[in-house]
C-alpha cells in the first residue's frame, strides 16, 4: 500500500476543509467524491488494476481513522478498529463493502457504547458501505468456532486503529490448534465450493457470469489461498510457489487471471454505480468498451471480451481442479498414500486416481497423452488424474503437433475413446478442461470460449457441443425413456453410436468463420475422417450429418408438415431410414444442448411427427409419394370410423366435410377431425362461437393444448383472436385456419402457457380460456387491447433490425411472410392487428421463438382470398412491419426481398 499519495489523499487540505464546515460529513463527502474521481481516471488510463484496488484499501484506511478519531475512545486501550474479509486483505473495488470489526478485550460494552454508535452513524452519513460487528476476542472465538464464513473473514486481517495486540490476541484464539484445523477447514470449504458452483450449474459458461462466484471466478482464487493460509501459514501465490504448491507456469497464469477479473470487476462496479459482479448483458458491451475490445474479424468486441473471460475461468476452473486435488493429497491423506496397483507400464492407480509410473512418460511415450483419458473411460473406477500427472500433462502438451495428430497410435486411441461404453462425455471434457482436446484438434482449439451475443445459445460454442454429446450420452439411460421415447428407443438401435458422438463433436465446429457454419463443418469433419482411416460408408454419413444437422429441426418447425411434398422433399434429403434415425437423435439432443428451455411438448410433437411421416414416405418408395387425394380419403375414412362407433350419423359428418375443402382434411389428423365434427354438428346453428380446448399429449405424441374454434369468418377474425389469446396469458406455436365454402372459419390453434409448460388438465384454466375467447370474437368490433407488458430487462439488450421478406407461394394460391424480429411482448397480437389493417387474411401461420428473436412464416391472402399481386402493397406491408416490429429501433434496415 502507499504510504502517501496526495492526489488521493491530502491530509492538510481534508483538515482545511473539516475546519470550515460546522458539520464534518460535507467534507469526508468531498474526501470521498474526489478519491473516487481520481481512482477512476487512473483505471482508464490504464493504471494497474492491483495498484488501484490497493490504492483505494489506503484511502479507505485514512478516512476511517479520521473519522475514528473524532470520537473520544479509552485510554486503557481495550478497543481497536480491525480491517477484516476483502478488505482485511487490502483489497477494494469501488463499491466494496466494507468490512470492518470493532475488537473488545472486555465484554463491558458501556464506556464504548455512545462513541461505537457515533462512529457508525458518521460511516452511515458519509456514504461507505460498511459491513460491522462488535465483539470482544472470546465473542470472536465462539463464533468463528460454528461459522465457517466469520472465520474466513477473521483470518484476513489489519488493525486501522487501536492497539495491535488486541487482534495479535484475536488471531491466536482462532488459530487451527484451537479450531478449524486445516483438515476440517479444507473439507468444509470444499463443500462451500461445491455448493456455489451448483448455483452456477456447474459451468463457467453463464450468459451473465458472476465474475466473483461462478466457477472460475475470484472466489475460487481466494479459495485456493484460503486453504493455503490455514495449512501453511500463507496467504499469497508466491508464497506457494516458494512452497512448492505451485509452479512458476501456475503461478503466472493465476496471477494474469486475477488481474484480468479484477479489472472486470473494478469495470463492473464503475458502470454500474454499485456492487455488481454479475456480468449482465446491461454492462457486457459497455465494458468491453471501456476495456478496449473492438468488432474486428467477423467478431463483435462483446464476443471476444466474453471469450476472453470464458478462456480466463476456464483456466482458472481447470487449476483449482489440480491445486484442490493436490490440497486433497497433502492435507487429508499426509503420509498415508495407499499402494500403486499397476494398469500398464505407463499408468498406475493410487487411491482411486491414475498416475503415470515415472516423470517422463509422456515424453518417452507421447501417445500416452491420449491414452491416459481412455483408460479412464475403460475403467469407471478411476475417480480422476493425480495433480502431479495433471502437471506432466500441462507441461507436455506441446508435444502434440502435426505429426503426434497424423499418429496411427493417436488416431486410434481417439476414436477408442468414442467406442466407450462409458465416460466418453467426462473425458472429452477432461481433455478441453487440461488443453488437450483443443491442441488435438485445432479446429475445436478455435471454439473454446466463442460465445454467440443472444438469448438463444446460451452456452459457449465448445461447451454446449460437449454437452450435446453429454445429452446423447443420457438417452441410454432408462430413466429418460419417458421424456424422449422415440429418441431413447432410436439411440439404442443406431448401428454404430460411435459416429453420432463424432457428428456432434463437429456440428458447430465452423462457428465464428464467417459463412455457412455446417458446410465448414463438414469440411472439417471430412479431413477429420480421413485422418482417422475411419471407411467410406462412417465418413459420409458423419459429414451428412454435420452438413444437416438443422435441418431437420427448421423444416419441421418452418414448413407445412401436412403438405405431403414437404414430407417427400424432406425424405429425399434423408434418403433412409439410417440417415433419419442418426439425424432425429442428434437433432434432440442439440435443441437440449443448446438452451433446456427450447424443448417443450410442441416441439417434440413437430419432430416426432416429421419422422413418423417420413419414415412412412420411405417405406413406401419416394418413386410413390403419397398424393393428397389418398391422404385426404384415408383422414376421412379413419374420422368417419371413429363417429359412426360414437353414434354420429355418417350422413351429417359427410354433408359438413363436403363444405370444408381439401386444406382442412391436410391440415388435420382423423382423430381430431372426428373431434371437430362431432361438436360442430352438436353445436346450435345461433349459439355463437364454438370454442373447444383439448390436450394433445397422449402415449404416443407429446404436444401443447389445442384450440379449435368454429365461427362465422370475418377479416379479422386472426388478429382479434390472437389479442384476446395475449390477455390470456398464452403462447401460440402453431396456427391452421381454414375458412369453409358455407364461410365459416374452422381455426386450430397450438398453444402453451407463457412460461413454455402445457396447460395440462386444469378445468379452471381452460375453462377461463374458453369465456374469454367466446366473449372477445362475440364482440369483435371491441378489439382486445394489446396488453403493454414490460419488456424483460435480457430481450432489451438484443435489438437488432427485423426482417421481413413476402414472396408468393409457387403450390398454392397464397403469399408468404416471414418474420425475422426480436421479441417483445404482445408481438403476435401486434402483427395480427398490421394484417387486419392491410385486410389480409391469414390461412396459417408457424410460429417460432428462439431466445430473443421469433422466426414467423405466415400463409396470407388478400381480401377476396388471393395472393398479394401488387409490389406497391408489398412494400408498404412490409415497410409497417418493420416499423411496427423495430420499435425504436434505430436500425432500420433497407427493403428485403419481395419477390411477386
Amino acid at each position: 500500500m502507499p504510504q502517501v499519495d496526495p492526489e488521493l489523499f491530502d491530509p492538510g487540505q481534508f483538515q482545511a476543509d473539516l475546519a470550515l464546515k460546522a458539520s464534518p460529513i460535507q467534507a469526508f463527502k468531498k474526501a470521498i467524491r474526489q478519491a473516487g474521481e481520481v481512482l477512476d481516471q487512473r483505471f482508464v488510463s490504464g493504471r494497474d488494476v492491483r495498484r488501484l484496488i490497493e490504492d483505494r484499501a489506503w484511502f479507505v484506511d485514512q478516512i476511517l481513522r479520521a473519522a475514528w478519531g473524532r470520537f473520544a475512545w479509552s485510554d486503557d486501550q481495550s478497543i481497536a478498529l480491525v480491517a477484516v474479509g476483502g478488505y482485511g486483505r487490502g483489497e477494494l473495488h469501488p463499491h466494496s463493502d466494507i468490512d470492518l470489526l470493532i475488537l473488545l478485550e472486555h465484554s463491558d460494552l458501556t464506556p464504548f457504547r455512545a462513541s461505537i454508535e457515533g462512529f457508525l452513524t458518521l460511516l452511515w452519513d458519509i456514504g461507505l458501505e460498511v459491513g460491522q460487528s462488535v465483539r470482544t476476542i472470546a465473542e470472536c472465538g465462539d463464533e468463528a468456532r460454528v461459522d465457517l464464513t466469520v472465520i474466513t473473514n477473521l483470518m484476513e486481517s489489519r488493525t486501522i486503529a487501536g492497539p495491535e495486540r488486541l487482534r495479535q490476541q484475536m488471531t491466536g484464539v482462532i488459530s487451527s490448534t484451537n479450531m478449524w484445523p486445516s483438515k476440517d477447514f479444507f473439507l468444509a470449504k470444499r463443500k462451500e465450493q461445491l455448493a456455489r458452483h451448483a448455483k452456477y450449474n456447474d459451468t463457467e459458461y453463464n450468459l451473465e457470469p458472476n465474475v466473483k462466484g461462478s466457477p472460475g471466478g475470484l472466489r475460487d482464487i481466494q479459495t485456493i489461498l484460503w486453504v493455503a493460509r490455514r495449512e501453511f501459514g500463507t496467504l499469497n501465490l508466491r508464497a506457494m510457489v516458494n512452497g512448492g504448491f505451485l509452479t512458476e507456469s501456475e503461478n503466472a497464469l493465476l496471477a494474469s487471471a486475477q488481474e484480468f477479473l479484477w479489472r472486470v470487476r473494478y469495470g463492473l462496479h464503475m458502470l454500474a454505480g454499485r456492487a455488481e459482479d454479475r456480468l449482465l448483458f446491461d454492462h457486457q458491451r459497455s465494458l468491453a468498451k471501456l476495456l478496449g475490445y473492438q468488432d474486428s474479424g467477423g467478431k463483435l468486441g462483446i464476443e471476444r471480451f466474453m471469450q476472453k473471460y470464458y478462456r480466463i475461468v476456464m483456466s482458472v476452473a481447470e487449476l483449482s481442479d489440480l491445486i484442490v486435488q493436490h490440497f486433497e493429497e497433502v492435507i487429508l491423506r499426509k503420509g498415508s498414500q495407499g499402494p500403486a496397483t499397476p494398469i500398464n507400464s505407463r499408468f498406475q492407480l493410487r487411491d482411486g486416481y491414475i498416475e503415470v509410473t515415472h516423470a517422463n512418460v509422456f515424453k518417452r511415450t507421447p501417445f500416452a497423452i491420449m491414452e491416459v483419458f481412455v483408460l479412464m473411460a475403460q475403467h469407471p473406477e478411476i475417480q480422476g488424474v493425480r495433480a502431479d500427472t495433471i502437471r506432466l500433462l500441462r507441461d507436455q502438451r506441446h508435444l502434440i503437433d502435426d505429426d503426434f495428430r497424423s499418429d496411427i497410435r493417436n488416431t486410434s486411441l481417439f476414436i477408442e475413446l468414442f467406442r466407450s461404453r462409458q465416460g466418453i462425455h467426462r473425458n472429452l471434457r477432461r481433455m478441453n478442461r487440461y488443453g488437450i482436446l483443443g491442441r488435438y484438434l485445432p479446429e475445436f482449439g478455435h471454439i473454446v470460449g466463442q460465445m454467440q451475443h443472444d438469448l438463444f445459445h446460451i452456452y459457449t460454442v465448445d461447451a454446449h457441443t460437449l454437452n450435446l454429446i453429454k445429452h446423447l450420452r443420457k438417452l441410454r439411460r432408462p430413466e429418460l425413456a419417458e421424456k424422449y421415447p422415440l429418441a431413447s428407443k432410436l439411440m439404442d438401435r443406431l448401428p454404430k453410436p460411435e459416429l453420432i458422438y463424432l457428428a456432434g463433436l463437429y456440428h458447430d465446429i465452423g462457428k465464428g468463420r464467417g459463412g455457412d457454419h455446417s458446410e465448414l463443418g463438414a469440411v472439417d469433419a471430412e479431413l477429420f475422417c480421413v485422418r482417422h482411416q475411419l471407411p467410406a460408408w462412417d465418413t459420409r454419413l458423419v459429414v451428412w450429418l454435420v452438413a444437416n444437422h438443422l435441418v431437420m429441426s427448421t423444416t419441421a418447425q418452418r414448413k407445412d408438415l401436412s403438405d405431403p411434398q414437404v414430407i417427400n422433399d424432406f425424405a429425399q434429403q434423408a434418403g433412409d431410414e439410417t440417415h433419419l434415425d442418426y439425424l432425429y437423435v442428434l437433432t434432440v439432443a442439440d435443441i437440449n444442448a443448446t438452451n433446456p428451455t427450447l424443448w417443450n411438448s410442441w416441439r417434440a410433437s413437430l419432430l416426432r411427427q416429421l419422422y413418423t411421416e417420413t419414415k412412412r414416405a420411405l417405406k413406401r418408395g419416394l418413386e410413390n409419394p403419397l398424393d393428397r387425394e389418398e391422404q385426404i380419403r384415408r383422414t376421412q375414412q379413419a374420422a368417419l370410423d371413429q363417429l359412426v362407433r360414437s353414434g354420429t350419423d355418417p350422413d351429417d359428418a359427410e354433408q359438413l366435410w363436403a363444405q370444408l375443402g381439401d386444406d382442412y382434411f391436410l391440415r388435420h389428423t382423423a382423430s381430431d377431425v372426428a373431434w371437430h365434427t362431432e361438436a360442430i354438428i352438436e353445436h346450435p346453428d345461433n349459439g355463437g362461437p364454438l370454442v373447444l380446448v383439448k390436450e394433445t399429449t397422449h402415449r404416443e405424441f407429446e404436444g401443447g393444448t389445442q384450440i379449435f374454434i368454429y365461427a362465422p369468418d370475418q377479416h379479422d377474425f386472426f388478429a382479434v383472436t390472437v389479442a384476446a389469446m395475449d390477455q390470456l396469458n398464452l403462447s401460440i406455436h402453431d396456427a391452421r385456419i381454414i375458412t369453409s365454402t358455407s364461410q365459416f372459419t374452422l381455426d386450430t390453434y397450438v398453444v402453451l402457457d407463457a412460461d413454455g409448460s402445457p396447460i395440462g388438465d386444469n378445468p379452471q384454466r381452460i375453462r377461463e380460456i374458453k369465456e374469454g375467447l367466446i366473449d372477445a370474437l362475440r364482440n369483435p368490433d371491441e378489439y382486445p387491447a394489446i396488453i403493454q407488458r414490460r419488456v424483460p430487462r435480457q430481450l432489451k439488450h438484443f435489438a437488432f433490425a427485423p426482417q421481413v421478406t413476402i414472396l408468393n407461394d409457387t403450390q398454392r394460391p397464397q403469399t408468404i411472410i416471414e418474420v425475422i424480429a426480436p421479441d417483445r411482448p404482445g408481438l403476435l397480437a401486434r402483427i395480427g392487428q398490421l394484417f387486419q389493417d392491410f385486410d389480409l387474411s391469414v390461412q396459417k401461420a408457424k410460429i417460432a421463438t428462439l431466445g430473443e428473436r421469433v422466426e414467423d412464416v405466415f400463409f396470407v391472402t388478400s381480401e377476396d382470398n388471393q395472393p398479394l399481386s401488387d409490389p406497391e402493397l408489398c412494400r408498404r406491408l412490409q415497410q409497417a412491419l418493420i416499423k411496427q416490429l423495430a420499435q425504436g429501433n434505430e436500425q432500420m434496415p433497407s427493403p428485403d426481398r419481395i419477390l411477386i
